[in-house]
């Protein structure tokens, strides 16, 4: 059996300035853009990484979701209280500069972790927690 991840979802509040940071800043690529009952789902996804998609949705993309849910979702966003994504990068310093200089909130600067990996982390546009990291160099 071979299973593989084809798609993973970030919740955010505002499909614009989110497409600014993920396709502007992280260089991700527009992949699907959607429009459906008043929502919106953006597919993007790494060139380097072409079956993998990311698909930015609202922070509740049920049309039939009560209007106390929808509250509720959104202020748990706000908040930072949705779980995030870790990305890896082949050079965690130069990616804090760049993610840092396009003015994203900085969580950690890069950090040798215990758990072997050096990594940093920002929060996007809607409040997500995002990791970028690799595992450290033995030796």
């Amino acid at each position: 059996m071979d299973i593989t991840l084809a798609q993973c979802f970030i919740a955010v509040d505002h499909h614009d300035k989110a497409l600014a940071f993920y396709r502007d800043v992280l260089g991700l690529e527009v992949r699907n853009d959607v429009a459906f009952e008043g929502m919106r789902w953006v597919t993007m996804g790494s060139p380097a990484q072409p079956g993998v998609d990311i698909v930015l949705e609202p922070p509740l993309a049920d049309p039939n979701a009560s209007a106390a849910d929808r509250e509720a979702m959104a202020g748990l966003l706000a908040k930072g209280h949705l779980r995030g994504v870790v990305f890896t990068t082949d050079d965690v310093d130069a990616t804090f500069e760049h993610i840092r200089a396009a003015g994203a909130e900085v969580l950690q600067e890069p950090l040798d972790q215990p758990y072997g990996v050096r990594d940093c982390a920002f929060r996007d546009p809607a409040g997500n927690m995002l990791r970028f990291g690799r595992p450290r160099r033995k030796g």
